[in-house]
């Protein structure tokens, strides 16, 4: 494994950390993470389990998780965002239970753990932006700041908002627009861009966006920029070949009767994991015709949500990022076909 477990200390020592927010489900730094009750309670880690944090951010959802496997327990937090790493050492430092941190893509993260042989009880992803990201302007993710066209998750990478926006064709921009923000107005939009070369901030960019849409869909529901902005960002990071990656690996990693929960915040997402649970659950495939099945295909999985399970208007009111969240879930039942 890339880090060392940290063993957690007794009930004693743990006390004597007065730092440890009184808000359910706050992370160590305030932020607040989206349905964490619910995906805690959905994956239900029990004392001394093995759970995997895909994308730890903030940590929100790592403390309540922390606090149900104990002491006896690991938590093992991916993400591929370097600043992430220090907030996991404020929420390592309230010892809850034994820690350990990848700073990786998911699936390749993953696929390490698997490789040397780690099996999880239980496992979730909170996909999207981490307010990590949000909040610092000068990462370009947001509209709402005149920041340099960055947008990379992992500021490792060479490939960033800036390259795509002034050496794709206009034909790629806008399948990139229509098909990863699903925005109707990707031609007009994607021609301004082409037109206005170089951009070089976030603000040239929305001055491209609405110059691209007409008058009055600018003024709609929403910012006009909303769409464009994910769009780049999904295709910065690669963020849908990362995802469909990751699912069947983080399938795999899981033992028997181990959960697996996932928040998703569009449609292209939350497709991607109701299709990938769906089909684990799918029984035999032979047609109605035949007495008898041939196929031999039994389900992996049983899904625990049949409907996705959104935030509630509390919720909504203290945290309005929760407003497009979807958490869908599934228990193991077999390993399938392969031994794994």
């Amino acid at each position: 494994m890339t880090a060392a477990l940290r063993p957690a200390p007794t009930g004693a020592e743990m006390a004597a950390h007065p730092e440890i927010p009184d808000r359910p489900g706050q992370g160590p730094s305030g932020h607040i993470p989206v349905l964490a009750r619910e995906l805690v309670d959905l994956i239900g880690p029990q004392p001394g389990e093995t759970v995997i944090d895909c994308t730890f951010g903030a940590g929100g959802h790592a403390r309540l998780v922390a606090e149900r496997i104990g002491p006896e327990g690991t938590l093992i937090a991916i993400d591929r965002d370097p600043v992430a790493r220090a907030r996991f050492q404020e929420f390592q430092s309230l010892d809850l239970c034994r820690t350990a941190f990848i700073t990786e893509e998911f699936s390749l993260a993953l696929k390490s753990l698997q490789n040397e042989g780690i099996r999880a009880s239980a496992l979730y992803m909170d996909l999207g932006m981490s307010s990590l990201q949000v909040d610092a302007a000068e990462r370009g993710f947001s509209y709402s700041h005149d920041a340099p066209l960055d947008m990379r998750m992992d500021p490792r990478q060479s490939l960033t908002a800036e390259v795509i926006l002034n050496t794709w064709s206009a034909q790629q921009l806008a399948r990139m627009l229509r098909e990863l923000g699903e925005e109707k107005y990707s031609v007009g939009i994607s021609r301004q861009i082409v037109a206005r070369r170089p951009l070089e901030s976030t603000s040239d960019l929305v001055d491209a966006i609405k110059a691209g849409m007409p008058a009055a869909a600018r003024f709609g529901s929403g910012h006009p920029a909303r769409r464009s902005f994910q769009a780049l960002r999904i295709a910065v990071n690669g963020e849908m070949e990362a995802i469909d990656a990751a699912l069947p690996i983080a399938w795999d990693t899981l033992e028997t009767g181990g959960r697996m929960a996932v928040i998703s915040f569009h449609s292209l997402e939350d497709r991607r994991i109701k299709r990938f649970f769906n089909d684990l659950a799918t029984g035999c495939t032979c047609p109605p015709e035949l007495p008898v099945c041939v196929c031999g295909h039994e389900p992996e999985a049983e899904i625990l949500t049949r409907k996705p399970i959104s935030a509630d208007d509390d919720e909504i009111g203290v945290n309005p990022r929760a407003r497009s969240a979807r958490l869908r879930g599934a228990i193991k039942v077999s390993a399938g076909e392969e031994a794994r």
